[in-house]
Formats: C-alpha cells, structure tokens, sequence
C-alpha cells in the first residue's frame, strides 16, 4: 500500500512536471525576409531626355552641374536672377547647359554633340522622322527667323500645352529644324526649352 508521503511526493513531482511543461519556451519564428533595396535606375549618359543627361538632371543647383561636370565659367550675368549657357570643361562634346537663377533648366545638343534623345533622335536627323515617330504628340511651330521649311517641333512629357508653357514642373524636348529639313539643335528641360535666343 502506497504510504502518504510518497503519495505526497508523487503528487509533486506531477506538478513540477506539469509546470515545466507549461513554462516551455514557444517555437522562435523565424524573422521576416527584408527584401533587397531596388537598384537605381540606370542612367544611360548619350541619351537626352526631358529630364536631363546622364548624372546631370534639370533643377540641379549650378554647384551639382559643376561636380558632375566641371568647373562653370563665371556668369554673364551675376544677378540671382541671372542666366548663363555655357560648355561645362566635362561634359561631352556638343553638349550645352542653361543656368538660370542658379539651377540647371535645360540642356541643349549642338553641331559636334553624338547623344541622341529618348526617341532615337539627334542632331542631323530629320523633320520628317522626327514628325512620323511622335505622332500627335509634337508641335510643330513656325521658325522666329528661317523660312519653311525651318521650324521648331516640341513635344512636352509633362505639364505641356499648346500655349506658352510657364509651368516650371514641365517638362519636353525641342528640335530646331533647319532650312535643310534636318535638326541643328536639340533642347530638353523645363518651360526654357522654348527660348529662341539663348537667355531670351
């Protein structure tokens, strides 16, 4: 016959049992995947797009143009106000900036410039490709000072218009057409791309 105290013992070591088990630890879960960050875009630097040209991007501050691309020459005009287009010593050949009131507002493809805008277009090509592959949405403009078949042809990615556009988020691309029919200038940026003389 089982005695008290061991009765009395059994009973504790059930329940010493019992609480081990409840005090067991749950299963660690395993911690959330974190997935990688995305990588930047990639920035390919010969193609001009209305948002700028390799590192260099519209709205940047003259300082930024510079460290991407060389030293900028002192203003033409030194106002805060001021506006200057200039060959940065680093950019590539042909390659021409705007600065106005401090900021990177457009940048322009000239005679010796090899880049080509989003649309497979350069200086050289012309109006009529330029035309066919745009479509609708270009805008053809009369020259300010070179009869037909001179003309400007701009064609706006964002906040354009068929009116002057002032909107300073916009954003588009120009082709100055020649008397040749063909491309002589290139302009992407902001509401500066329709600048016919330079700052003016």
């Amino acid at each position: 016959m089982m005695t008290r105290a061991f009765a009395a013992a059994a009973a504790v070591s059930v329940l010493a049992l019992a609480g081990c088990e409840r005090a067991a630890p749950e299963k660690a879960t395993e911690p959330a995947a974190v997935a990688p960050p995305a990588p930047a875009p990639v920035v390919d630097s010969n193609v001009l797009t209305p948002e700028g040209l390799g590192p260099v991007r519209i709205g940047m501050s003259a300082a930024e143009v510079a460290s991407a691309w060389g030293a900028a020459p002192p203003p033409d005009d030194p106002s805060p106000e001021g506006c200057n287009e200039f060959h940065p010593a680093n950019a590539p050949e042909g390659v021409i900036v705007m600065i106005q009131a401090g900021r990177l507002t457009r940048i322009s493809l000239i005679r010796d410039a090899t880049q080509k805008t989003e649309r497979g277009f350069g200086v050289g090509d012309t109006a009529a490709a330029i035309k066919q592959a745009y479509g609708g949405a270009i805008q053809a403009q009369p020259h300010k000072y070179n009869p037909a078949p001179a003309e400007d042809l701009i064609a706006w990615s964002k906040g354009g218009s068929t009116e002057y556009v002032t909107d300073p988020a916009a954003r588009g691309v120009r082709y100055e057409i020649g008397t040749d029919g063909r491309a002589n200038i290139i302009h992407a940026g902001d509401p500066s791309i329709q600048l016919v003389e330079g700052c003016h």
